[in-house]
């Protein structure tokens, strides 16, 4: 397994996940592996009882967390909407580690998916041959999870079509999945329930249905609004990916993190910390998932082809291509902040400077 690139959460945290339950003395809902408190316990980071070391998964209001959980261990789903960047996969994984054990049950929402992938498929060579039975029929992560009483993940659940959104309807609210073909159907075990994530910032969003709506609750994830809080968030993945890639983390990275979120911070707020200078803003969002991308894609840079620094040298390329999605547009905002803001700050000089020969 050494050779896997991302082992899903309930493999990589397995020793917290096994040191919670094995101390966990709450209540659980039937199929949950942990309790709610535990749970939560093991997504915002704390100690067991014997002093076993639990790491913060997400760093934000606790109550959010709290409310989603909660929400799960009802008959109702939980969407969890947010602008880009704001960890809403990251949780979703993590909720699906520890009340299930099982975070894999995941359907990728397009433009292009069909009812097929969201309720069931078929095995054309089977079906061609026997006519529709259950050995014919290929079961999605909804069935599964259906089936076993856990989890499924829909991944950017407006991305797909509005009528094949519907199709969810059924399931949600009888909690059963129709097999026509079979005169059958599926009936949800206990245990199971949907976790969606969704952004309202992409171009070709289909907005849920009122009777879809209902049938969620929806808890937003905010960008941070502390910074030091989104310090400590991007330094935390940050060390993890480098430690994961085997990219050493050199002793200046705090450093050039606060820099890069200040920047990051002023361009998506539209005017400088201090509020002294109105900026423009870019097109993207500027998230701090995106942050955590530009640290490691330095990391990279500075280790394969620098001194092994991470500076403005090694993060001026990676941050110009986080800020200008519009090649136009955006060129011409980060040129306004270089002149108004960075020209004048001493301890942005190179940044000033490497990030102006990159443009």
């Amino acid at each position: 397994m050494s050779g896997i690139l991302r082992q899903p959460a309930e493999i990589t945290y397995q020793t917290e996940l096994d040191a919670l339950k094995a101390e966990d003395v709450g209540n659980k809902p039937e199929n949950w592996a942990l309790s709610p408190q535990a749970v939560v316990t093991y997504l915002l980071g704390g100690k067991t009882k014997s002093g076993i070391e639990i790491s913060p998964k997400y760093i934000g209001n606790r109550r959010l967390i709290e409310t989603a959980v909660a929400t799960l261990a009802t008959d109702r789903a939980l969407l969890l909407l947010g602008v880009p960047g704001t960890a809403k996969s990251w949780v979703s994984e993590h909720l699906a580690a520890g009340i299930c054990g099982n975070s894999t049950q995941v359907i990728q929402c397009t433009a292009g998916t069909d009812e097929n992938q969201i309720r069931y498929g078929w095995n054309y060579a089977q079906l061609l041959a026997n006519g529709p039975s259950r050995e014919a029929l290929v079961p999605t992560p909804l069935y599964r999870a259906m089936e076993s009483g856990t989890l499924c993940r829909l991944e950017e659940l407006t991305r797909m079509g509005s009528d094949v959104q519907d199709t969810l309807i059924t399931v949600l609210s009888e909690k059963m999945l129709p097999i026509p073909e079979l005169n059958e159907a599926v009936y949800a075990q206990r245990g199971f329930n949907i976790i969606a994530t969704a952004n309202n910032r992409d171009k070709g969003v289909n907005e849920l249905s009122a009777a879809l709506k209902r049938r969620f609750n929806v808890v937003v994830l905010p960008l941070p609004d502390d910074m030091a809080q989104e310090i400590s968030i991007i330094s935390k993945r940050v060390a993890e990916m480098s430690a994961s890639l085997e990219l050493p983390m050199p002793l200046d990275a705090q450093s050039e993190i606060e820099k890069v979120v200040t920047m990051f911070r002023e361009l998506r707020g539209g005017e400088t910390l201090d509020g002294k200078v109105t900026l423009k803003t870019p097109t993207g969002n500027l998230s701090t998932a995106e942050a955590i991308a530009v640290m490691v894609g330095g990391l990279s840079q500075a280790n394969w082809f620098g001194n092994g620094r991470l500076d403005a040298e090694n993060l001026s390329s990676n941050l110009v291509g986080a800020i200008v999605k519009d090649p136009v547009q955006d060129k011409a905002v980060l040129e306004e902040y270089l002149e108004t803001v960075l020209k004048k700050r001493p301890a942005y000089s190179d940044y000033y400077k490497i990030i102006n020969e990159v443009l």
